[in-house]
């Protein structure tokens, strides 16, 4: 029988902890008061369980077993994404439903995280002699920045060997480079917009947008002729102000934007097809012209891929055109081969033809390992133990914590492939048996962290 297994016996207390954890709304976008609130219950819960705590700021934190050897560490996130109102459940409760476990943080990544807990739990409680320090390292804001990471490694030593659950199983050796970036320009020439929102968040494909626009009786009927012959969903309603046109898409991680319906370039080529992008201004202009409906990056000159992570992808994720503003932003992750920096030329360089300005909200760059670290070795074994399979060894354009674990750490679970996640939608779980399956290899590579020469 394989140490991880012991994880089994358990199940029910861990699933109990994870719906305490789940009901703390930590939603990093709304603020940090909750993401704290996650942290410091997970750090109780670890003082609870005998184990050696540490919060950084209440921004980040640990809990340790062992204190010699080499520094082997877990990397999760207690903050999560928001959640809208057309889940099938309360998104802020466990949902035990048709052999699947639904809410909040399920599988990005609350679920992950108690595991790690639970794991060191058991090491303690067996008695296990370890021949190295083991960490389960927490944060609050990978949501919106990682800048919790950051605090936390200013402070506390980089690990000589890592592994974040925050992904899909086999192993993630390579992560694409992340560039947000935010178009703004001065409320001008957008005569038909009185005002146009879409989306939420920065790193997912907007699902719902709308713009009020003032124009003639005649334009009014024309959309609705146009609207009948788009892919998109639109509903029209008169409202005070004008015309208000509602855009419904499909929600989508930003990391894999062709996998959803952009609401908000829907809206725009709805828009564009009946107005003068002079009349819509300049953001919506460039947004036209140079994004249009695509999501590999054709139209400004960006269409790329690489053999070692795949192709380039851009998502238009927010939208935001009031009477004083017009502001957007992109996200777009590169392959592991590119450089950044001439990708925010290409776009400025675009953006300079619609006089719109560019900033670059964040950039994280690629990561790459082979095959040789010994990290990778030891989390090939764990998944072998378990599955009696040979991980897969993949890329990916999702950012995860192992891009700042300094080269040293690499993404690796909690979902298998064919498992629904629907990570950053509504109705975000994963199949309870593959939960459980997961939390066994988690404690098995760990096992293996901790007594390695």
């Amino acid at each position: 029988m394989s140490f991880g297994s012991k994880i089994l016996d358990y199940k029910d207390e861990l699933l109990q902890d994870l719906n305490e954890l789940i009901k703390i709304e930590s939603v990093s976008v709304e603020g940090h008061e909750k993401c704290a609130e996650a942290l410091n219950w997970m750090l109780n819960k670890a003082q609870s369980f005998g184990l050696i705590t540490k919060n950084i700021d209440n921004k980040a934190g640990h809990a340790e077993l062992g204190s010699e050897g080499k520094l082997c560490a877990t990397l999760t996130h207690l903050d999560v994404v928001p959640a809208s109102s057309s889940w099938d459940s309360n998104p802020f409760e466990l949902t035990r439903k048709d052999g699947r476990l639904l809410g909040r943080g399920v599988a990005d990544d609350k679920g992950a995280a108690l595991v790690t807990l639970y794991c060191l739990r058991i090491l303690k409680e067996s008695g296990i002699e370890g021949k190295n320090t083991l960490r389960a390292i927490f944060g609050t804001d990978e949501e919106v920045g990682m800048t919790d990471v950051a605090a936390y490694f200013a402070k506390e030593a980089m690990p000589d060997m890592s592994f974040t659950p925050d992904a899909d199983y086999g192993i993630c050796r390579a992560e694409k480079g992340i560039l947000q970036l935010e178009l703004t320009c001065e409320r001008g020439n957008a005569a038909v917009l009185t005002e146009f929102k879409g989306g939420n968040a920065v790193n997912a494909v907007a699902d719902t947008a709308y713009a009020v626009i003032n124009c003639s009786e005649s334009d009014d009927h024309q959309l609705m002729r146009l609207a009948d012959a788009k892919e998109g969903e639109f509903e029209f309603m008169y409202t005070p102000d004008g015309m208000m046109i509602k855009s419904k898409g499909k929600a989508a991680h930003a990391c894999e934007p062709y996998k959803g319906h952009n609401a908000i370039l829907e809206l725009i080529d709805l828009l564009a097809s009946n107005f003068s992008l002079s009349s819509l201004g300049n953001l919506c202009s460039f947004l036209s012209t140079h994004i249009r409906l695509e999501s590999d990056g054709t139209s400004l000159g960006m269409k790329m891929r690489d053999s070692q992570s795949g192709a380039l992808t851009v998502c238009a994720s927010t939208i935001e055109i009031n009477e004083s503003k017009e502001r957007a932003t992109l996200d777009i992750r590169y392959p592991v081969t590119f450089g950044g920096k001439e990708l925010i030329k290409r776009v400025k360089k675009a953006a300079d033809l619609e006089n719109v300005e560019v900033n670059v909200l964040s950039h994280s760059k690629p990561l790459y390992l082979d095959d040789s670290r010994p990290v990778i070795g030891i989390l090939k074994s764990a998944y072998e133990e378990i599955t009696g399979e040979e991980p897969e060894m993949y890329s990916t354009g999702g950012g995860t914590y192992a891009r700042k674990l300094g080269g040293n750490g690499v993404a690796f679970g909690p979902v298998f492939k064919g498992d629904t996640s629907n990570l950053h939608t509504d109705n975000e779980g994963l199949d309870e048996e593959n939960f459980m399956k997961h939390a066994q290899i988690c404690l098995e590579a760990m096992y293996r962290m901790y007594i390695a020469e």
